[in-house]
């Protein structure tokens, strides 16, 4: 066990360094992928364009100046793509994740800058600026989504506007070039495209910041269940582990009223001594099998088992309506399962003892940051053991004290004699006793 824990920590400190900077790469490996893809369609789609209207696209730009430079940052965009993730797979340490970011989305918008400003220089025309391949920036911005971050969203609209209203600023108010087939690039065209490629960073952000929160929210989730299925292994159903990660407060230490069944196996040792210790085993997990199945049926949690026997607790970590009845119901539920196994010969012939106390209780996990567990504590553990090893004494199979006799509804009253009053080693006062009349 202990070195399984170990494991868990070495675990727990990787996914808050190491599994960050992996699901890091692995995004920006899906989001270049699908950069790619689109990139490499938008290419596609624009030389069948050209194919079938090559007439009207010399009229424009009277050169294939425009194409091949497409084309060509198609390549340089794939083969920037790969030298970085190549660097940073050998050498992830060489950018943080946070200025990698920033780096590579202010690199991709400026070479679609560039490429708009080289095809505007060549073809000595601005109409570049006024076709749809301006809008392959909303590309960028949309997938900076996948990074996760408000702010680079933001940033990636703000410099794709940026960029885009300077170059069409300057083609438009101070270039040199003079083609009379250049149309007019008025200030509320790329102001306005300008204007909706922020418009759309500060969606992409939210959208990023949505999707970041509900990851949390999922992780921490999954964190606080693995923490409850570590803290209790596989002793609590699925609903006592739902309830418990509602009511969370009730594992720092509370104090509670709760029931506490002791169960013994009688004649255990000269059983053991008998047998190999693989029928042994083979025997413990044939009794305990279905006893755990009923304890986690009435919403109990084994606690701990104790060779020949456990122990376990009715309300908590989780607080229910009746615990003392639950507990009852559970005890008379096994002895009547145990009758029937042995009786079809499932398993050997075998007598248990079980005692239940209902009183005050100290729970809470105990133990270190490395290893805790649900402990609970109190003189209800200590008497309630008391109780059971009284069957012996008693010849009987269950005993059970006035606390819980006085939880119990009519019908189960009815199914209890009274004893006498027993001075239990661990409690001051005398407790009344009271025994099962028979297994039905």
């Amino acid at each position: 066990m202990r070195n399984n824990n170990k494991k868990q920590i070495s675990y727990d400190k990787i996914s808050a360094n190491e599994l960050f900077y992996s699901e890091f790469f692995e995004s920006e490996r899906l989001r270049a992928a699908i950069l790619i893809g689109l990139l490499g369609f938008e290419a596609f789609f624009l030389i069948i364009i050209y194919f079938f209207y090559k007439e009207p696209y010399f009229k424009l730009f009277g050169t294939n100046i425009g194409i091949y430079a497409i084309l060509i940052f198609t390549v340089i965009i794939i083969i920037y793509e790969l030298i970085i993730f190549l660097v940073l797979n050998k050498k992830r340490k060489i950018f943080s994740a946070y200025t990698f970011e920033y780096f590579n989305i202010f690199s991709e918008i400026s070479l679609l800058s560039l490429l708009l400003i080289f095809i505007v220089e060549y073809s000595n025309n601005t109409v570049i600026l006024q076709t749809p391949a301006s809008l392959t920036f909303f590309i960028f911005i949309v997938l900076s989504t996948f990074h996760l971050n408000f702010r680079l969203s933001v940033f990636s609209g703000i410099l794709a506007a940026s960029e885009f209203i300077l170059i069409s600023v300057y083609y438009s108010n101070f270039s040199n070039i003079t083609n009379n087939m250049k149309p007019d690039l008025t200030g509320m065209q790329y102001l306005g495209e300008g204007l909706i490629m922020i418009i759309t960073g500060i969606a992409a952000g939210f959208a990023a910041d949505l999707i970041k929160k509900k990851i949390l929210v999922i992780r921490k989730n999954i964190q606080e269940k693995n923490e409850i299925i570590n803290l209790f292994g596989q002793q609590i159903s699925p609903q006592i582990a739902e309830n418990i990660l509602k009511n969370k407060n009730e594992l720092s230490g509370v104090r509670k009223k709760v029931c506490i069944m002791f169960l013994d196996i009688r004649n255990f040792t000269p059983f053991v001594e008998q047998r190999q210790p693989e029928e042994v085993v083979t025997y413990l997990n044939s009794l305990f099998g279905f006893m755990i199945d009923i304890i986690q049926e009435y919403e109990g949690v084994i606690n701990q088992f104790l060779g020949d026997g456990f122990m376990a607790t009715f309300g908590a970590p989780v607080s229910l309506k009746n615990n003392s009845l639950n507990a009852t119901e559970a005890s008379k539920k096994i002895l009547k399962k145990l009758k029937n196994e042995c009786r079809k010969g499932n398993i050997p012939e075998t007598e248990i003892g079980i005692g239940l106390h209902y009183d005050e209780a100290v729970t809470g996990n105990i133990g270190s940051s490395e290893r805790k567990q649900f402990s609970i504590t109190g003189k209800v553990v200590i008497i309630a053991s008391r109780i059971e090893q009284l069957n012996k004494k008693y010849n009987t199979n269950m005993l059970i004290s006035k606390n819980v006799f006085e939880e119990l509804d009519k019908k189960n009253k009815a199914d209890f004699e009274k004893l006498e009053e027993a001075q239990i080693k661990g409690s001051k006062k005398r407790i009344l006793l009271y025994k099962l009349k028979s297994i039905k």
